[in-house]
């Protein structure tokens, strides 16, 4: 288990085990813009996010 580091928007840093992180957005998140809600922090994801969370799946 890789834990990351990523900021939710609020600007707050949390870490995330990526493999788990990548598997949700890919699931629930893979078009369009929506929020996405981790342990009371929150995350807008779009195709800009998405692209980060990937490229930190592969330098994993």
């Amino acid at each position: 288990m890789k834990k990351v580091e990523i900021i939710d928007d609020t600007g707050k840093i949390i870490k995330v085990d990526i493999k788990k992180f990548k598997k949700h957005i890919d699931e629930y998140h893979l078009n369009g813009s929506s929020v996405h809600e981790e342990n009371g922090h929150y995350f807008t994801v779009d195709q800009k996010f998405r692209d980060k969370i990937n490229s930190l799946y592969e330098q994993e």
